[in-house]
Parts: structure tokens; sequence; C-alpha cells
């Protein structure tokens, strides 16, 4: 699932190869290469607190790749749809709802692994 190499993330580089080189600086070197590998929280807190963020603002098609790199993380399926669950009551049901159709979407429609 991760797009690191042993030469770093490459996740933008995949994405937008030289079509847009300052987002991918950013996102391969600045974001996944040293921010996710700082030491001060582990990469599942970090991966808790993305998607957490990710359903506060409503930014449900960045789920579909952080709920499986979350799970890749560390985070069970059941503790991604209980911090989506939680959070409903905190950034309103619509934005809780939408995410967790990422999830069921993500998880498989048998329930949680």
């Amino acid at each position: 699932m991760t797009s690191a190499s042993k030469n770093g993330w490459t996740g933008g580089q995949n994405a937008f190869g030289d079509f847009a080189p300052g987002l991918v600086h950013y996102t391969d070197r600045v974001l996944f290469d040293e921010v996710w590998e700082r030491p001060e929280l582990s990469k599942r807190d970090r991966s808790l607190a993305t998607v957490a963020a990710l359903t506060a603002m409503g930014n449900i098609d960045q789920l579909n790749f952080h709920l499986p790199f979350a799970r890749d993380n560390g985070v069970t399926e059941e503790e991604l749809i209980e911090a989506i669950t939680h959070l409903a009551f905190y950034t309103g049901w619509p934005k809780a709802m939408s995410a967790m159709t990422v999830a069921k979407k993500v998880f498989g429609t048998d329930g949680p692994n």
C-alpha cells in the first residue's frame, strides 16, 4: 500500500511526475520523508490524527488513501470506525457519514477485519 522505496517516499512522484515538481517535493521529501518519520509521534498516532483531521474537514477523497495507510500503520479497522463514529458528535453527522461511506468501501461490506 505504501509508496516508500529505498530512496524515500514516491507517492507524489507517482501521482504527478514532472507535472507539479514543487508539490511532489513537499509531499515526498518534506511530508512523508521528514514529518511522518519524526519520532515524537508514532506512525499509528499520526495516522489516527490524520484520519480525524480529514474527517473533521470533510476531505473524504483523501481518506481513500489514509484509511488503508492507517491500517498499515497499526490502527485497526474497528478503531477507525469507532473514531469516525466518535467524530460525528464533534464534526457533524454529514462529515462522519461521508467518512464512514469511504471506510465501508475501503474495508469492504463484510465488516471490520
